[in-house]
């Protein structure tokens, strides 16, 4: 629900800079009276203008008076697009005061603590859905197990430095993380990406890859390759797969990837 009040008030804000927009461009131009109808002449347009009600068809609009045509077009979008977006704010602004006082999540989250413990509700919220994601058992890798030895302040155990640090800085910013869980392809290919992520306000698992040894042609190659399996299966670059790397000349830029996942995972 806290994401859907937030989509509603991008869209407020939207519709309210797009209204000053119109109501400013109404004051400053020039436009005619009446307004504009259109008709068709075999495969080609006739304009007429419309000042009387009592006389819908108008007078042409010969074509060298294009720029006449435009202004009058244009003023009937303004008029029509203010009606239009006025209603939609105003049944938004409606709607989001309704939903931020009484929804379903609303049903348990104003129950005492004592009850809560007692009962299970049928919609999770953003916190108890992230829980329940990061504590249930998933498959995980098990090539070379043993080369697991790097310590993460959630408990893990990772293959690598880099990857230890990845960890360690999505469970500072709260974000929920698997590590080399299973994922299944089309195809019924089973690849095992360094993370999934959840972004807890859209419920959305998100692939992180960390490609450490970039120097190497052949690991390089691997890449390419694991980024084009990924795309094959509609998980896309910066969409629901982000990616770091490294190489001897370029170590990994922690400042950078710490902007980029509050940028991206925040509420």
């Amino acid at each position: 629900m806290k994401q859907i009040i937030r989509l509603m008030k991008a869209r407020e804000a939207e519709l309210k800079r797009a209204i000053r927009a119109a109501e400013n461009d109404a004051k400053k131009k020039d436009f005619p009276e009446g307004h504009l109808r259109i008709s068709r002449s075999g495969a080609y347009p006739r304009y007429y203008h419309v000042t009387d009600p009592g006389q819908p068809i108008g007078n042409y609009i010969p074509k060298k008076e294009g720029a006449f045509v435009k202004k009058l077009a244009e003023k009937d979008y303004i008029e029509t697009f203010l009606a239009y977006a006025k209603k939609e704010l105003s049944e938004l602004e409606r709607l989001e005061a309704s939903l931020t006082k009484r929804n379903a999540d609303a049903a348990f989250e104003k129950m005492s603590g004592y009850r809560k413990e007692v009962v299970k509700p049928y919609l999770l919220t953003d916190s108890m859905y992230a829980e329940e994601w990061a504590y249930k058992e998933y498959k995980t890798n098990q090539y070379i197990p043993e080369r697991k030895i790097y310590d993460t302040k959630k408990g893990d155990k990772v293959r690598s430095k880099s990857e230890a640090i990845l960890a360690d800085m999505f469970y500072d910013l709260g974000i929920p993380y698997r590590y080399e869980a299973e994922l299944k392809f089309k195809n019924g290919a089973v690849r095992y990406p360094d993370f999934t992520l959840l972004k807890i306000g859209t419920r959305e698992e998100i692939y992180f890859e960390h490609f450490g040894l970039l120097d190497d042609e052949e690991y390089r190659t691997g890449c390419l390759k694991k980024m084009d399996e990924y795309r094959e299966n509609g998980i896309y670059p910066g969409k629901n797969l982000l990616f770091s790397y490294e190489t001897e000349e370029s170590p990994l830029d922690i400042k950078g990837i710490g902007r980029m996942l509050k940028e991206i995972f925040k509420e």
